[in-house]
């Protein structure tokens, strides 16, 4: 009896495998989920005052911030080589960022209420997730 086995796809590496790619996807989605959190910010300042405790125009600043650095971030991602130490400055943001709203939930910083500091928690899990994608994706990408 014959075994059959599976036709090999060594042509084509997979998404993960390929750095670059992976890199390319992971400063995409980065980008992506953060334009999306800075409009939110932007455009339901008031109503995310109420559910957050957040202060609209803290909220308003962190969502201009948010677009623009959403923006650098897709551009970043555009070339065939991505810049080596603008990713590491994406990286870094994104540590930043991970951090400091680690550290304003932890002491009331921001004035944040039960929904906010667990939005902020879950948006620090996130944009880790987010440092760390791109840090495995830069060091495949070499």
């Amino acid at each position: 009896m014959a075994v059959r086995t599976a036709p090999e796809t060594a042509t084509t590496p997979s998404l993960f495998a390929d750095g670059r790619r992976f890199l390319k996807l992971a400063l995409r989605v980065d980008a992506v989920v953060t334009g999306a959190n800075g409009l939110a910010y932007l455009a339901l300042a008031g109503p995310l005052e109420r559910l957050l405790g957040l202060d609209a125009a803290v909220g308003r600043g962190l969502g201009a911030f948010l677009v623009v650095f959403a923006i650098a971030v897709a551009a970043l991602s555009m070339p065939a080589r991505a810049p080596r130490l603008a990713v590491h400055a994406v990286i870094e943001m994104n540590v930043l960022w991970s951090v400091l709203s680690v550290v304003a939930v932890a002491t009331g910083w921001l004035d944040l209420n039960a929904v906010g500091a667990t939005w902020a928690v879950m948006q620090a899990g996130t944009v880790g997730a987010f440092a760390a994608a791109q840090f495995i994706a830069i060091r495949r990408a070499d």
